[in-house]
């Protein structure tokens, strides 16, 4: 091969690699009319949008999750929402609910306190979002909860935290002997303890909202507990 032929060669090389580079697949992007509208919100039963929530978590996790064009989709739900689940999360910085569950804005209905409980207020919320059309509520724990671990040392924080760790109380007070130390350095009793928590607030729930259980007794609502991994990003649900 001649020294021009060989430069030539080189640079359809470079070319190749600089395309493929900047190539993506169609499907990573979201595209306008991505974002829930009232036919598939509509189109969406409770078990539909489990299904949805455990896709966009395995995305998280194995790192394919989609690209998205927010200006698109701010500007798609501009004039409405129409989210088909809600989710009650602990205040956990590490823990953004759309992002582990790979869904943009629009989708998804969001309440946020430190130990994931439900009070009143919160279950007025989550009342509008079954009237607004949410299918699925998800109560999301998680491991090493810094809430739960101040619960389990009856820690005395002061101020209006103390009155948000006595929510946890309960389910301290439920779990037993069978782990080791009750206090927030037995990793294995605080794990009981989160778990126990969303066990609990499931139940406060469905005690306290006549409009939630009575969605739930009809099948037009699911109520489903679930637990976050900090390690691996993985949710482990409860269905």
């Amino acid at each position: 091969m001649s020294r021009i032929e060989t430069r030539w060669w080189s640079l359809w090389l470079v070319v190749g690699f600089l395309a493929a580079s900047m190539w993506v697949a169609p499907v990573a992007l979201s595209k306008p009319g991505s974002t829930m509208s009232p036919g598939r919100q509509a189109g969406t039963d409770t078990e539909i949008a489990l299904r949805l929530l455990k896709k966009g978590n395995e995305r998280f996790v194995s790192g394919k999750m989609r690209r998205r064009d927010y200006p698109e989709e701010v500007s798609e739900t501009a004039d409405g929402q129409h989210p088909f689940a809600a989710i009650v999360s602990c205040l956990d910085s590490r823990i953004p609910p759309e992002t582990i569950f790979d869904r943009g804005i629009g989708d998804l209905f969001v309440a946020r306190i430190a130990g994931n409980f439900v009070n009143d207020d919160i279950l007025g919320s989550l009342e509008f979002a079954v009237i607004s059309g949410a299918q699925t509520i998800v109560i999301l724990g998680h491991n090493r909860c810094g809430a739960v671990i101040g619960a389990c040392n009856q820690q005395d924080a002061g101020g209006l935290l103390a009155g948000t760790l006595a929510n946890i109380n309960p389910a301290v007070q439920s779990v037993g002997h069978e782990h080791g130390p009750r206090d927030g350095d037995n990793p294995a009793f605080v794990q009981a303890v989160a778990e126990e928590n969303v066990h609990l607030t499931i139940q406060k729930l469905l005690d306290r909202s006549l409009r939630l259980r009575a969605a739930v007794e009809d099948g037009s609502l699911e109520v489903v507990g679930a637990m976050y991994d900090l390690t691996t990003g993985e949710v482990e649900f409860w269905d």
